[in-house]
């Protein structure tokens, strides 16, 4: 009978080295930028835990090992520790996840430890049958001997095994004549061996069979998981009701997706969310980091035509068009802007959409969703706060006593603090002692003049009572009684700033760089100039992070961000892409003579990208003016095809408007109750007619996605 066999792991090892390589060149072609990575964290200072860290390549951070054991003097709990990484990254299997899995058989979901896999590829290129043999292995470690026990599914005494695999740590344990003539052994454990005097340290290395395969699988793995191109959207069926119920009831009544959820099913990696609750979340910016060479997606933008007295129904249409692209792609989101409270409390109501297709919840949507826009109302008010301080503190103080307070004596030295020298820039100078007469007093005043109304209050609430007040009645404030008001929130030019950045630090510089005030003779006052920069980037760290929430269909929407008036700024949500083979939706504010003028004119100069569609949405509607606890006029409820093309020509002018920048339009015709089929297929021949590629009814307020299945086809 033939003497037992070691398997010699170094061939094949070198063999699968070989095929490892060339997967990850694979990998790499497939997913620009994406790098199977190792990291392995080491807890005390082992000689076998060294030893064995010598034979693992340590790239950056994407996959983990945890080196066992754990130094003994380490009061770190074990348990604890191997359970703080996800299980995707574990190439170990030492998760409780991944050891659950592997005990309980379900091979093809778990990851498997590297040293029990490795001996089972050895044990496959050795031309071994493994079922119906006799397999021992001695050592019960975690990492080695428990889920090599689970893969070889046995247990015998060593003499009468086919296949031993031995993972004790110890040197020689195993003696030659236990082990059964013809059977296969498989040394897992590396561990210097001391006074080995043909060794320059004195010690001996013993076999290791382990390799790198695990890093590389684990990162296959996660890829057909989590590469981009692939989402894992579940939609939700909706139980549509007739006559449709309210909006608030159909939100209310729909079961959402936990926002946690929604995030992994479209890739978005665990520390890239912070949850708001379970309804919402905000997502990192690092987020385009580890998406930046992917290649964009298509790009579609919804805009309406001027509004009549009747809402045209843009938010409604995005998120009701998204699921029917089902069959087309799996990537779809929308890119909106968040609404103010202003108009919602007022007489326009919210922006959430309606009926069957809504981004819910709704009221959260609608009402301060994670505090956005009062981040920068507080922000707003601080630099009107900061200009009337200033005006107060300069009256009153001569210029000596104004640069005593201002740069402060320490030890009997001044030094200029980094919010002087920016206001010094002004004077090329950055030693306070050399400052002349002169320039102590344009370094220490700011000499604002209150007649010049450049910055006023904001307030997130329709109040109409505050938009002309007067201020500085207070008897402290020694007669510096002077007109100001509010303005809306959202009007703010820290809200356009918000939706310009594209990070911190840009949105720092740009916030300083803001001309809140004109100096008496005539000079522009940045809001650096007041010192609250640093304050302002504060307030508004978290609110450059977009928001994450879904339609009623679990149709992702992220993002919500930010929300620019049209009438005052440029109008758009921030430039995010879907990635390929994706649908990235977005929308502009007011109406396309308007809106979309300065999405083409504004932030696609600024992003160098460019729609592949317009969706112009209209309905049948408008004209005479309603007045409040009167009928509504006949034209609102009686068919009248004189009308409807006599409108056509607002609705013409914008098809044009959209043509002229090279882009083909495609009309969503949004279907009212009370509209008749002949006058919307009337508008739909009016819109091919005059340049439309398509114009298509839509019935998403009813029907959710399968009402906007039309649009989405000739989209």
């Amino acid at each position: 009978m033939a003497p037992a066999e070691i398997l010699n792991g170094k061939e094949v090892s070198a063999q699968i080295r070989a095929r490892l390589k060339n997967q990850v060149i694979q990998l790499k072609e497939q997913v620009p930028g994406f790098t199977p990575d190792l990291a392995i964290l080491q807890v005390g200072n082992r000689d076998d835990s060294n030893l064995y860290i010598i034979y693992q390549e340590q790239p950056q951070n994407l996959r983990f090992i945890v080196q066992l054991p754990l130094d003994s003097e380490n009061s770190i709990t074990l348990k604890r520790l191997i359970n703080a990484i996800a299980p995707e990254m574990d190439v170990d299997g030492l998760t409780s996840i991944s050891a659950g899995k592997l005990a309980r058989g379900d091979l093809n979901d778990c990851f498997i430890p590297c040293m029990p896999k490795g001996c089972l590829e050895l044990i496959k290129e050795a031309g071994v049958q493994i079922a119906r043999r006799h397999a021992v292995v001695i050592g019960h470690s975690k990492i080695v001997g428990a889920p090599m026990n689970d893969l070889l599914l046995d247990h015998l005494p060593p003499q009468d095994c086919d296949i031993l695999v031995v993972a004790t740590g110890w040197p020689e344990m195993v003696k030659g004549e236990w082990i059964k003539p013809g059977a296969i052994v498989i040394h897992c454990r590396i561990n210097y061996v001391p006074h080995d005097k043909k060794k320059t340290n004195g010690r001996k290395v013993v076999v290791d069979v382990a390799y790198d395969r695990s890093t590389v699988e684990s990162t296959k793995c996660f890829l057909e998981k989590f590469k981009p191109g692939k989402w894992m959207n579940q939609y939700n069926n909706l139980n549509f009701k007739t006559p449709v119920p309210s909006d608030i009831d159909i939100s209310r009544s729909c079961k959402l997706k936990p926002i946690g959820k929604l995030a992994r099913e479209i890739c978005l990696l665990s520390e890239e969310v912070e949850l708001y609750g379970e309804t919402k979340a905000k997502v990192l910016l690092s987020a385009l980091e580890h998406l930046k060479h992917q290649p964009d997606g298509k790009y579609r933008v919804v805009t309406g035509i001027t509004p009549t007295l009747r809402e045209k129904g843009k938010a409604r249409l995005q998120s009701g068009w998204c699921k029917p692209f089902l069959p087309i792609s799996t990537r779809t989101f929308l890119c909106v802007r968040q609404p103010s409270q202003g108009p919602i409390f007022g007489i326009k109501g919210g922006a959430a959409g309606g009926g069957y297709s809504q981004i819910i919840p709704m009221e959260e949507f609608n009402l301060h969703l994670t505090g956005d826009i009062h981040a920068i109302t507080v922000a707003n008010n601080l630099i009107a706060a900061a200009i009337d301080a200033q005006i107060f503190r300069e009256l009153p103080q001569t210029d000596k006593a104004l640069f005593n307070r201002l740069v402060l004596s320490v030890n009997g030295v001044r030094t200029f603090s980094d919010i002087h020298i920016r206001r010094l820039n002004r004077l090329e100078k950055t030693d306070p002692t050399t400052l002349t007469d002169e320039e102590i007093n344009r370094f220490v005043r700011l000499d604002i003049d209150p007649e010049i109304k450049t910055w006023q209050r904001v307030l997130d609430t329709n109040d109409r009572f505050l938009r002309k007040i007067m201020i500085g009645q207070a008897p402290t404030k020694k007669g510096h009684i002077r007109t100001a008001q509010f303005d809306i929130s959202v009007a703010s030019e820290i809200m356009a700033v918000l939706a310009l950045s594209t990070s911190l630090e840009d949105m720092r510089e740009r916030l300083g760089k803001m001309v809140v005030a004109s100096s008496k003779k005539g000079e522009p006052i940045r809001a650096e100039d007041l010192g609250v920069g640093g304050a302002l980037i504060v307030l508004m760290k978290d609110a450059i992070k977009p928001n994450l929430m879904q339609t009623l269909e679990g149709t992702p929407v992220p993002f919500v961000h930010d929300g620019p008036f049209a009438n005052i700024a440029h109008g758009n949500s921030p430039i995010i892409l879907v990635g390929p083979e994706g649908f990235a939706v977005t929308e502009v504010g007011f109406g396309a003579d308007i809106g979309m003028e300065k999405f083409f004119n504004i932030k696609s100069q600024y992003s160098g990208l460019h729609p592949h569609v317009v969706v112009l949405v209209d309905n049948v509607r408008g004209g005479p003016v309603v007045t409040a606890e009167m009928p509504l006029p006949k034209a609102y409820i009686e068919e009248n095809l004189g009308l409807v093309e006599k409108g056509f020509s607002n609705l013409k002018k914008q098809i044009e408007n959209g043509r002229m920048f090279g882009i083909p339009v495609v009309v969503a015709v949004n279907a009212f109750k009370m509209d008749t089929e002949t006058e919307l297929d009337l508008l739909s021949h009016l819109s091919r007619e005059h340049g439309a590629f398509d114009a298509v009814k839509c019935t998403h307020w009813a029907e959710g996605g399968k009402g906007a299945l039309a649009l989405a086809q000739a989209i």
